[in-house]
């Protein structure tokens, strides 16, 4: 069976074009995935409940055709093929950002539901009050399900990227969810860190000011 064709809203519209291209559902939760680094197919396949194999292979291919990532094998010793952003892909991050700001305000909002690795680590940038960033002062690994990702500060603003080798002067281990009570206003204590299941290493006011940086 050949590949369903895609509905086009046919409009001289940016936004319209947008949707065209991004629009069809899975295709912002691959982008999303893919912010942080390169993945694998049985990685996106993993990370991204509910979607079937031929679908996500199907929106993969879309969004390599209109531009917005594409497939590379990676040098030995590694060997595998993985799907990697564009940079005009990489553009797509504040958009996301921008719907999971909006999204969070939505009474119907379930923070029990679960998040990916990628998903928090984006909600973490998202929601960083600039004016809390200033008391972070060191380098933060996140472990979130076995993907590591490193948060710091940089000219005012909370910078979340895939591991980058510099060496954490705090870690902070937890499955993503548990991270939604300080994204949503619950105060960063060590106790209240601890009662969320939520582990620390290295220095802990470090790994607190992270936290305590959510938020309005």
């Amino acid at each position: 069976m050949g590949m369903v064709a895609r509905r086009a809203y046919d409009e001289g519209c940016p936004a319209t074009h947008a949707l065209d291209l991004v629009g069809e559902r899975w295709a912002l939760l691959v982008v999303r995935e893919l912010l942080f680094g390169p993945k694998r197919f049985t990685d996106l396949d993993d990370r991204l409940a509910g979607v079937s194999t031929s679908v996500l292979s199907q929106r993969l291919q879309e969004l390599a055709g209109a531009g917005v990532l594409v497939r590379r094998k990676l040098p030995p010793p590694a060997g595998s093929w993985v799907y990697e952003l564009t940079d005009w892909g990489h553009r797509l991050e504040p958009l996301i950002m921008a719907l999971g700001q909006w999204g969070i305000q939505s009474p119907q909002f379930d923070c029990e539901a679960p998040v990916t690795p990628a998903s928090m680590a984006l909600a973490l940038k998202g929601f960083a009050n600039p004016a809390r960033v200033e008391n972070l002062t060191g380098l933060v690994e996140l472990e979130f399900d076995g993907e590591v990702f490193h948060a710091f500060p940089e000219d005012g603003r909370l910078l979340v990227t895939g591991a980058t080798g510099g060496h954490p002067d705090a870690r902070i281990i937890a499955s993503p969810g548990r991270l939604w009570p300080f994204l949503r206003g619950l105060a960063a204590t060590s106790n209240n860190l601890r009662n969320n299941g939520i582990q620390t290493e290295g220095d802990r006011k470090t790994a607190v000011a992270l936290l305590a940086a959510m938020g309005t």
